[in-house]
């Protein structure tokens, strides 16, 4: 069957999900999670990207004009929100250019199929077809940012969507210390703030508190995620 998208539209947040295909991981360890956040950042351009060497001495140049390397950056999509786990990836986008989203998706992917096969000795894509659901107002955004962040705590109760959480405490203790999402840099950790682009979420949901408590409530009210099924794709 295949996959049905909303029209994705600029200026419009959506929250995206990228599969692994079949049983597939993206991430196997620690330096496939680190290329991950290389990956959601450097791929996240119109424009080629500038690996380590021509790096520099663009720097070198730029500096010498006296503008920042970064300047040259011309973004397909604001990365509000991320979370990566072994098989899947969370992205909670707004997009800023006409086919920005599947563009960003689409380089995305070349770029981690390149590295995951080479790797690895594999062959074929690495990703399904990423699928997108809209977000509407700030409850949905409210729901979805707790939701994406919540998402580690299948790594240690796995079935917790389905039969709760047996130990809150735990969980949102697990949560603040798993590095491979955004919420350390929501609650106050930095970690990969050049990732996403934060302001807009911290204003919106009410600043580093407001984001925790968010995440804590998702987890002691887990029984309410009945209500929001179409929201989460899975």
């Amino acid at each position: 069957m295949p996959i049905r998208r909303p029209p994705l539209v600029n200026k419009e947040i959506y929250h995206v999900i990228i599969r692994a295909v079949g049983d597939t991981l993206i991430f196997k360890d620690e330096s496939d999670y680190y290329r991950g956040i290389f990956s959601i950042y450097e791929f996240n351009n119109t424009m080629a990207v500038v690996m380590r060497e021509r790096r520099k001495a663009r720097l070198k140049e730029k500096q010498a004009l006296g503008k920042s390397f970064f300047d040259v950056r011309d973004l397909f999509v604001e990365i509000l929100a991320f979370c990566f786990m072994p098989n899947h990836i969370h992205l909670l986008l707004k997009q800023l250019k006409d086919g920005g989203i599947s563009n960003f998706i689409r380089k995305l992917g070349a770029g981690e199929v390149g590295y995951s096969n080479k790797k690895y000795n594999r062959k074929g894509p690495l990703f399904a077809k990423f699928r997108a659901v809209h977000i509407k107002d700030d409850n949905q955004l409210n729901t979805v940012f707790a939701y994406i962040h919540s998402n580690p705590i299948s790594l240690i109760e796995p079935g917790w969507k389905e039969i709760g959480i047996k130990n809150a405490g735990e969980a949102e203790k697990f949560l603040e210390n798993y590095k491979w999402s955004s919420y350390q840099d929501y609650i106050g950790k930095k970690n990969f703030p050049s990732v996403i682009k934060k302001d807009f979420l911290s204003e919106t949901l009410g600043g580093e508190a407001d984001c925790r408590e968010i995440v804590k409530n998702w987890i002691e009210y887990k029984k309410n995620i009945e209500n929001y099924h179409e929201l989460f794709l899975e």
